[in-house]
Parts: structure tokens; C-alpha cells; sequence
């Protein structure tokens, strides 16, 4: 008798231990499968233009002057993308479910793409200068042979993760009237837009997961981007031919 009680015993707290086990794993099973987001961070980026990235068209127009005005940001922002302390939202960081884990800011868009114009335009050959103002004044004097305004119509980066590759894509599109004062009908008017992706789709023959992107913040990967759509104004054949063949002397 006193063998079957010390079985049973036995058996009542080997029971006790599979179970305490068990509780142990689903505990820790929980902890490990928890879908809680974590907390949405905030990062300002620096966007900038990058010199002589785009060849071909330096030195290719007259060497005359042109004034450059504060391009306007005129971006279609819809949902929760206010400003962060004055700093415009330019994209998103978001994980492999799609969450939003940080958003993106940089400074004031219009002195950003202002700079990077007037840069453009001197290395096209012309002399920018550039002006207080983001709207072109027709019928007023002006000591420069041409004026440009432009407007943003979108600039937006999203940085996100396929497997073990973080993807980065860009788009910038700017649309631009350049004007011949006095005149109040534009001398020449265009949109120029980019698409960069980082890294480039199918870069170097390589599958999916062997791809490596070139740059670090999605605020450079958005510079190549913008630095591409400026150039474009002064690769256009057509704005180039007519600044050639204008006589500014006809005032």
C-alpha cells in the first residue's frame, strides 16, 4: 500500500510539472507572436541637389540672364501628412505588412528646388539670380532676360522591405513657365518629372534578393530624383532652340 501511494505521488507531480510547462511555452509563445506595431518615429531629411549628376546639357544654352523664382509647393496631400514643426512631409518608411514605421520630413520645399534650378541653369550656361518673390509679375521692368516660375506637384519617398532588401522609390514632378518680361504670356512652359528607384529594378543581373541599394536615407535617394527633374528643363531641346534664336533685344 504504501508503494501505490508513493506512485501516485509521483504521477500527481510529474502531472503538476508537464503542466506548469506548458503554461511556461504559452506564455512565451504569446509574447513571441505579438502583431503590436511599434511607435511611429519622425525623421527630417536633408534634400538636395546634386551638381553635374546629369551630363550633356552643360554650357549648351546662351549666356544670358534669368531670374528664378520660389517654386510653390502645390503637392495634393491627402491623410495624415501635416507638417512637423514647419517641415513639409516628403514620405514614409514602412515595413513588410505595409505599417507606417516612420514618417519623413525635410525643410521648406520651394528654397530647396530654387537652389536647385538656378544651379542648373548655370551649368546649362545661363546666369540665375534668384528672387524673393514665387509669382512671376507681367508688364513690370525686369534687368533679366527671362523669368521662371515653377510649381511642385509632387515630391514623395517611400522606403520599404521585400525579404532582406530594403527598396526605395522616388517621385518628383515640377511644372515650369518661363517668362521674357515684359510679356505676360510665357516664352516657353513644360512639366518635367522623375521616377528613381533604389536599387534600380533588376540592377546588375542579380535576383531579387542579392540587390543592394546605393544610397543610405531615402532623403538621397529623393535628391537623385529631383536633381534628374530639374536637369530636364534645360535638356529640352525645344527651350534651348528658342533661347538661341531670341533676339532679347525685342523688348
Amino acid at each position: 500500500m504504501t508503494v501505490g501511494r508513493s506512485n501516485t505521488s509521483q504521477n500527481a507531480l510529474l502531472v503538476a510539472v508537464v503542466m506548469m510547462v506548458a503554461v511556461t511555452l504559452t506564455s512565451c509563445a504569446t509574447v513571441g507572436i505579438s502583431n503590436t506595431p511599434a511607435p511611429v518615429t519622425d525623421s527630417v531629411q536633408q534634400v538636395e541637389y546634386y551638381p553635374f549628376l546629369v551630363k550633356g546639357y552643360q554650357n549648351s544654352f546662351p549666356h544670358r540672364s534669368i531670374l528664378i523664382l520660389i517654386p510653390n509647393d502645390a503637392r495634393d496631400m491627402a491623410g495624415d501628412t501635416a507638417p512637423l514643426n514647419g517641415n513639409p512631409q516628403i514620405g514614409v518608411a514602412v515595413d513588410k505588412d505595409g505599417n507606417v514605421m516612420q514618417r519623413l520630413y525635410s525643410t521648406s520645399l520651394g528654397p530647396i528646388l530654387q537652389k536647385a534650378i538656378a544651379r542648373s541653369a548655370d551649368e546649362a550656361g545661363l546666369t540665375a539670380f534668384s528672387s524673393i518673390d514665387s509669382a512671376y509679375k507681367s508688364g513690370v521692368k525686369n534687368a533679366n532676360a527671362y523669368v521662371l516660375e515653377s510649381k511642385i506637384t509632387k515630391c514623395w519617398v517611400k522606403k520599404s522591405r521585400s525579404g532582406q532588401v530594403s527598396r526605395t522609390v522616388a517621385d518628383v514632378r515640377i511644372e515650369v513657365s518661363i517668362y521674357k518680361p515684359p510679356f505676360s504670356v510665357p516664352f516657353w512652359s513644360g512639366v518635367t518629372s522623375d521616377t528613381y528607384y533604389d536599387p534600380p529594378v533588376g540592377s546588375f543581373g542579380l535576383g531579387p534578393d542579392d540587390e543592394a541599394g546605393i544610397y543610405d536615407e531615402p532623403g538621397q535617394v529623393l535628391s537623385v530624383a529631383l536633381t534628374r527633374t530639374v536637369a530636364q528643363i534645360f535638356e529640352r531641346q525645344d527651350l534651348r532652340n528658342l533661347m538661341l534664336e531670341d533676339d532679347i533685344r525685342a523688348r
